[in-house]
This record gives structure tokens, sequence and C-alpha cells, in this order.
């Protein structure tokens, strides 16, 4: 089997999707590179060997004839980029959100199924074990018929991630709604098993908007000033010039299934983690930490408060690349390259999700005053549901 030959588009904190990827004689090879940071391409030799194609130009790694690209970009470019990639017929990784738009995501899936180049989006969470315990609890039965998820998300680096770079300014990342809810409404939905059609916010600026410290960190990349040290929140300095995006909110959802969800987000916790509530009609399941070590616990009878729950379940994996879950994604995408057909991820849930957060967001800046989302055609649901196979 011939190795894969793949181009990375974006050397940032998530090209450590890439490095995975390299597997030089054993089925991939990462041979070309693209990004504007000069430090960032002069380190590709020692990543990627010293015969990998370095540059600033998207045209020439193009040129040099990858099978498959992972796009690894700041959120705003995921869109231009990836339709450029599937337009040359390059199977396309795309980091999420896919786009910062629904408008966004439509064009995305409808340029991957007319030129019939295949789009893979790094929903790495659909392959967490804290997830996929969850999941299978459901399938399983062990709650009936589910009729409610929540979704605490408890960001206790937020300051850090999102609020010293282009994470702040909504006209990179529109909401945190979409680069930091994507993952957890695409599992809402997975869990649910339905996709968000009616949805209304609150949310607002509350913290981090105060702090008048800021600069331009322009060269400088999040692991050089992240620090458990930089506590409470309100000690955060050097902050992103533009910083109007929202620190707190709280979205709730009807599903076309009819089950209901609710989604809260706060990036001024002291701890990081999510929790997630998933109510049926025969139980009550909830996650207890999100990583190695987390659990799973099923109340299925009667009772008053009681942590000693009818069912625990261990959560494996590991203490890095997100539970075990990057390997995991970039195996799916390699083999997704070679061979197509379903995929654990769906580029149709990961415009779901983008949907939803688009939604809420335009809600909780108007008022809260719901939004409907409109489904996208079933022709189009069904080319990616079948693996995308060939082109329409």
């Amino acid at each position: 089997m011939s190795d894969l030959r793949l181009g990375v588009i974006g050397l940032g904190c998530r090209s450590t999707l890439a490095d995975l990827a390299h597997q030089p004689g054993a089925g991939s090879a990462v041979v070309a590179v693209c990004d504007t940071d000069p430090d960032a391409l002069e380190q590709a030799p020692k990543r990627f060997g010293v015969d990998v194609r370095a540059t600033t130009s998207l045209d020439d790694l193009l040129d040099e004839g990858v099978d498959a690209v992972f796009v690894l970009t700041p959120d705003d470019t995921h869109e231009p980029i990836a339709v450029r990639t599937l337009e040359a017929g390059v199977h396309t990784f795309l980091e999420k959100p896919m786009a910062i738009t629904t408008e966004g995501c439509d064009r995305l899936l409808r340029t991957a199924r007319r030129t019939g180049a295949r789009l893979y989006v790094g929903h790495n969470m659909r392959h967490m074990p804290v997830v996929r315990a969850m999941r299978d609890l459901i399938l399983d039965g062990a709650i009936g018929a589910v009729k409610a998820v929540w979704c605490r998300h408890f960001v206790g680096n937020g300051g850090d991630y999102y609020f010293k770079d282009w994470h702040a300014d909504r006209r990179r990342v529109n909401s945190l709604l979409l680069q930091k809810a994507a993952h957890d409404l695409d599992v809402i939905h997975w869990l649910a098993g339905g996709a968000s059609r009616l949805v209304n916010a609150l949310g607002g600026l509350v913290v981090y908007g105060e702090i008048t410290d800021r600069r331009d960190r322009t060269g400088e990349r999040m692991i050089d000033w992240l620090s458990h040290d930089n506590w409470p929140p309100l000690s955060h300095t050097g902050l992103n010039p533009v910083v109007d995006v929202e620190d707190i909110s709280q979205l709730n959802a009807r599903l076309d299934n009819g089950v209901f969800a609710a989604y809260q987000q706060c990036h001024f916790t002291p701890d990081y983690w999510r929790n997630y509530t998933v109510i049926g009609t025969e139980g009550r399941l909830e996650n207890f930490g999100d990583g190695l070590g987390a659990e799973v616990k099923v109340w299925q009878r009667r009772s008053e408060y009681r942590s000693d729950a009818d069912m625990i379940v261990g959560v494996g994996g590991s203490d890095d690349n997100h539970g075990g879950a990057d390997p995991l994604l970039v195996a799916e995408f390699l083999e997704f390259v070679r061979h197509g057909g379903p995929t654990l991820t769906s580029p149709v849930a990961a415009r779901e999700a983008v949907a939803a957060g688009c939604a809420a967001t335009e809600s909780l800046r108007g008022g809260g005053v719901p939004v409907q989302i409109p489904p996208l055609p079933e022709n189009l649901v069904q080319y990616f549901a079948e693996g995308q196979a060939s082109p329409a």
C-alpha cells in the first residue's frame, strides 16, 4: 500500500493532528505544509522530514499533488480554504467549526457533493470515551427513549484560550457558541438522535469586558501565555485588542424529533470540564468528569438524592489527545480518504451544530427571540449519509 500524500494548511495548536497522520512507509506522509508564519514553516522539516514542501501559498501546496489535506486554520478561513481544496478535487479534513455561518456550511456541502471530493469535519468528541459510553448506554436502552439533553460547560481556561487572540473577535469566530460550543452541540444532537430546529439564547460579556489591559499578540501562540496562575479571571492581562464575544451564554432548543436541549457555557469558572445529563422515559444518566477516570452514572428507579447510582460505567481513554480521541479521528479520516463510506463524524451533523450556534447567537444578540433553523434538502442529507461515494 503506497502512502497517501498529505498536505497541512495551518501549523497552529491543532496541527498535532498532522503529526499523528505523518506515518511514512506505514500508509500516509505529510509532503507539503502551508502557513503564513515563517517560524512555523522553519520547524516543518523537523516535524515532517527534510523533503517536506513548506510554503505560504495554497496554490503551491496543491501543486504538490496531495491526495488529502488537513485544514487547521482560524475559523473564518475554513470555508474559503475548504472550497478551494474541494474544487481542486482534494479530499479535505476540516477542523470544526465547519464555517462561521450556516450559509457557509451549506456552500461547503454543495461543493463537496458537486466535485466528489470527500469532506470530513473534525468533531473528535464523537471518539471520546466518555461520549461513546453515554451513547452506548442510550442505544442499549438504559434510560428508555431520550426526551431531554442538558450540557453545562465549565471553561476554566477560557481567559487564556479565547480572550487573548483572534478568538475574542466576533468577525473571526461569530461567537463562542460556534468556536467552543460546536463540539457540545454536535454531541447533544448525537445523544438525542436529532437536530435543533427552534433555538433561543441569552448571554453576555460580563467579566472579560471589564479588563482594559490589551495588546496585539501577533507572532505568539496560546502556549506562550497559558498559565494556571492566571486567576482569578479579572487578574488577566494582555487581552486581545478586540473583545466582543460573550463569556457566558445559555441556549435552549427544540429538536426535530421533539427532544428538548439546553446548553450553558461559562469562561470564568475555576474548573474545566463538561457535564452532560440525558433524561429518558425510564431513567437518567450523567457524566462525572470527561477525561481519564471519568464515570457515567445511571439512575433507573425513584428515590431522593443518592450518589450510589443503579449503574456506574468507568471510562477509559488517556490523559492526552482529548482522551485518546484524536488518533481515532485521524485514523478514521485516512480510512475515509482511501475508501469513502459512512463515518462516525458527519458533515451534515457538523452543519447542524453550526446552525444551532448561529441561531443561538442571533437570538442572544437580539434579546432572546426564538430563531428557526431551516433543514437541509433530503437529497443532500442522503448523499453524505451514504458516505460520499460519488458526485451527484
